[in-house]
């Protein structure tokens, strides 16, 4: 009888500007910090609430545009944070 090893299930996301499913290690996570700071988290580790978004500026510019963030952490983002957020993103590419 062959033996089966268990099959791990792969955790899925959706990213807020495209709202395309995606594995978990495929998108980077917007993280709202318990102190309230929002900041980009390549490795999924930091505490706090967080969203998700692909690699890729336009789904950021999506999930800014269509408020998508602001719905997800239940705050207004100040345009800096915007702007950091962007090119965090740029040079994690």
């Amino acid at each position: 009888m062959p033996s089966s090893a268990p099959v791990k299930k792969v955790p899925m996301r959706m990213c807020t500007g495209c709202k395309v499913h995606k594995p978990k290690k495929e998108l980077i996570r917007v993280v709202k910090a318990p102190d309230g700071e929002i900041s980009i988290d390549f490795h999924g580790k930091k505490s706090g609430r967080g969203a998700y978004v692909c690699n890729d500026i336009s789904c950021l510019e999506k999930a800014i545009k269509t408020r998508q963030l602001e719905r997800a952490f239940s705050c207004a983002i100040p345009a800096e944070i915007v702007e950091k957020l962007r090119e965090e993103l740029k040079k994690g590419e």
